[in-house]
């Protein structure tokens, strides 16, 4: 793509548009890689795009994807194997980084569980990270309007799912704005950080003490207070290593009996936190969101 300023419409910072880094043919499509300065994040930011060769000539419904601890934007697009069925059903797949990077901020590479890599899909309020882990607002506002600015995407025809931490971040960004996705799934969220070692952990640096905008971001407590129903499709591993002491889908079922909110949680035996996982049920996933996405 042509570089070529612009003027952000929520905040008014000059922003370049996409600049391609990368392209890979793959069934039939291609796989891009773009970075482009980000006023949200404050920082170059990076996404990668399966564009279907049905999107030469027709704009096509987007697939946001969320990835989780320690992945960047290529993992999903190598490890999946989601375009052969983004391909079959005419659907664009989006899958940004997980957080800014080369940020200079002190311990921000030093873990692999919070920093870098692991953005969360919040919007930090704690210096020093509030300049630019705001990956919730970058998520749910600026990629989408830079996927429908720049590439063959339906206007506000969108989806989205993720993994593990990514999990978290689809669950959340959907409850927290019902109606901005037509459907919503994970793989192995972390469904209830607020009890979690790995959200506490992450929630104190960027939000700091507990408190009512921890909620925010928790899958569990969103749908305690949901005012809407839109169903929400998991599934997760019986021998994922870390079911139990991190992601705590048990707490999410819960809430969800409680309120008789249309959650369908697939536990699958003997599979693990991995992407085998993922790639395992991917199409699954895909065509669930499919069902939602074809209706204009």
């Amino acid at each position: 793509m042509d570089e070529a300023r612009k003027i952000h419409p929520h905040r008014g910072e000059v922003l370049m548009k996409p600049l391609l880094q990368n392209r890979h043919f793959c069934h039939g499509g291609k796989v891009e890689y773009y970075r482009h300065a980000s006023g949200a994040c404050q920082s170059e930011m990076r996404f990668s795009i399966f564009l279907p060769e049905k999107s030469e000539y027709e704009k096509l419904p987007v697939l946001y994807w969320l990835s989780g601890l320690t992945c960047s934007e290529d993992i999903f697009m190598i490890k999946a194997g989601a375009q052969k069925w983004a391909s079959e059903l005419g659907m664009i797949l989006v899958a940004p980084d997980t957080s800014a990077r080369n940020t200079g901020i002190a311990g921000a590479t030093e873990s692999w569980e919070f920093g870098e890599g692991a953005g969360f899909y919040v919007d930090a309020t704690q210096a020093p990270w509030s300049k630019n882990f705001k990956m919730y607002t970058y998520t749910t506002e600026e990629l989408p309007n830079l996927i429908e600015e720049n590439f063959p995407a339906l206007p506000g025809v969108r989806s989205i799912s993720g993994h593990s931490m990514g999990g978290h971040g689809a669950i959340v960004c959907a409850l927290n704005n019902p109606g901005m996705y037509r459907s919503v799934s994970a793989f192995s969220p972390i469904a209830a950080p607020m009890q979690s070692e790995w959200g506490q952990k992450i929630f104190t640096h960027f939000l700091g003490p507990e408190s009512a905008t921890w909620r925010r971001y928790d899958s569990s407590e969103l749908i305690r207070e949901a005012k809407t129903m839109q169903p929400i499709l998991v599934d997760i591993g019986t021998k994922d290593q870390f079911l139990e002491n991190q992601l705590k889908p048990a707490l999410l079922e819960q809430v969800a009996r409680e309120r008789d909110y249309p959650l369908k949680l697939n536990y699958r035996e003997n599979y693990d936190h991995s992407y085998y996982f993922v790639s395992t049920f991917i199409e699954s996933h895909l065509r669930y969101h499919a069902e939602s996405l074809d209706h204009g």
